[in-house]
C-alpha cells in the first residue's frame, strides 16, 4: 500500500492550493487545474484515512466487555471494506497523462478495400459524432474529403468537451469490417479496414514552431462532396518542411482557416513528441493498451454477425448496430479498466 507519509503530502499540497485560491493569489488557472486534479484523489485518501483511524477504535474496543460484541461486528464490517478503499485509491494514485482532460483531433482514413473501406471510414465518422453528441462534445468537421459514392478519403475533425482525449485514445489504429458491400451484387462478405489516429491538442506552450519552417499556400476550396461549386481562395495547406508534415483547412475564411491549419499542425507535431518519448520508455517495458501504434489492429465490426470485437482485451458485443450509432462507453471503459490494471501491475511489479 501507498505509505501514509505520502498520502499526508498530497493532502498538505491540495490544502495549501486550496488557501492561496482562497486568498487570491499566484496562478489562478494553474492552481484551478491541479486543485481540480486533486480533489478526488484527496476523497478517497481522507476516506482510507478516516476508515483506518475507524479500526484502530475498534480494535482499542475489544477490550472492554461490555463494547466487544459491537466493536467486533463494526471492525468485520471496516475490514470488509478496506481491501476496496485501498484499490480505489491506487487507481485515484496513478499517474496522470497530462493530455487526458484536453480536446482530440481525430483522423480517419480508408485503408484495404476500395470504395468499400472509404464508406466504412464514413460510417466510423458518423460513430464518432453520434459518441461525441451524446457526451454533449462539439465535433467540428476541419477537412473532409468524399467519393462519389459518399464514403471518405479523409476525414480531419476536432472534439472538444470534458476530458475528450481520455475516452477516445483508446481508438487509435486499424479498425477492420465484414460485411457484404452496397456495391457488391453478388452477396459475397468483403473485408475492408480504416485507419483512425485520435490526437490531443497542443497547447501554445507545448509547441513552438519557426515561421521560417513553413510554407504556406491558398488553394481553391470546393464545395461538400466535390462538386465545384461556390469556389473560392480560401482553403490553405501548410507544409512543416523539416518534417514533411502536410495540413489543409477549408472553411469559408482564409483567416479562420489558417488558425485551424496551424492549430491541426501543432497537433501532430505535439503528438510526435508523445509518440517519440513513448517510445523511450516503451523500450524499456512492455507495451500496454493504447500503445497508439496505428498500424496495429485493434477491432473488427463483422456485420452479418452483428458482433464488434476489440482484440486487445478480448472483448466481444453483439450489439454492432448501437456501437455504430455511438454506444462506446462498454468498449471504452473496458479498455480504461484494462489500461489501469496494467498500470497498477507494473508499479507493484
Amino acid at each position: 500500500m501507498v505509505p501514509l507519509d505520502r498520502l499526508n503530502e498530497i493532502v498538505q499540497r491540495f490544502e495549501y492550493i486550496e488557501a492561496q485560491m482562497n486568498a487570491g493569489g499566484g496562478d489562478i488557472a494553474q492552481l484551478g487545474r491541479e486543485y481540480a486534479e486533486l480533489r478526488p484523489v484527496v476523497e478517497e485518501i481522507r476516506a482510507y484515512q478516516q476508515a483506518v483511524q475507524d479500526i484502530e477504535g475498534a480494535r482499542a474496543m475489544l477490550d472492554d466487555p461490555e463494547m466487544r460484541e459491537l466493536a467486533q461486528e463494526e471492525l468485520s464490517e471496516l475490514e470488509a471494506q478496506l481491501p476496496g478503499m485501498e484499490e480505489r485509491l491506487q487507481l485515484a494514485l496513478l499517474p496522470k497523462d497530462e493530455a487526458d482532460a484536453r480536446p482530440a483531433v481525430i483522423e480517419i482514413r480508408p485503408g484495404t478495400g476500395g470504395e468499400e473501406a472509404a464508406l466504412f471510414a464514413g460510417d466510423l465518422a458518423r460513430m464518432y459524432q453520434r459518441y461525441a453528441e451524446a457526451k454533449g462534445w462539439k465535433f467540428e468537421v476541419i477537412e473532409e474529403s468524399q467519393t462519389e459514392l459518399g464514403g471518405i478519403k479523409e476525414l480531419v475533425a476536432r472534439v472538444s468537451g470534458d476530458h475528450v482525449f481520455a475516452r477516445l485514445k483508446y481508438e487509435s489504429g486499424v479498425h477492420r469490417v465484414q460485411r457484404v458491400p452496397e456495391t457488391e451484387s453478388g452477396g459475397r462478405i468483403h473485408t475492408s479496414a480504416a485507419t483512425v489516429a485520435v490526437l490531443p491538442e497542443a497547447e501554445d506552450v507545448d509547441i513552438q514552431i519557426d515561421q521560417n519552417d513553413l510554407r504556406i499556400d491558398t488553394m481553391r476550396s470546393s464545395g461538400a462532396g466535390g462538386q465545384h461549386v461556390n469556389t473560392t481562395d480560401s482553403a490553405v495547406r501548410i507544409t512543416h518542411v523539416p518534417t514533411g508534415i502536410v495540413v489543409t483547412s477549408s472553411e469559408k475564411s482564409q483567416h479562420r482557416n489558417r488558425e485551424i491549419a496551424m492549430q491541426v499542425l501543432k497537433t501532430r507535431l505535439y503528438d510526435m513528441e508523445r509518440q517519440k518519448a513513448h517510445d523511450e520508455r516503451s523500450s524499456t517495458r512492455a507495451a500496454q493498451v493504447g500503445s497508439g501504434d496505428r498500424s496495429e489492429r485493434i477491432r473488427t465490426y463483422n456485420f452479418p454477425q452483428g458482433r464488434m470485437t476489440d482484440h486487445r482485451i478480448n472483448l466481444t458485443l453483439y450489439k454492432l448496430d448501437q456501437v455504430m450509432a455511438g454506444d462506446l462507453d462498454e468498449v471504452i471503459d473496458a479498455l480504461t479498466a484494462d489500461a489501469q490494471a496494467a498500470m497498477l501491475a507494473e508499479m507493484e511489479g
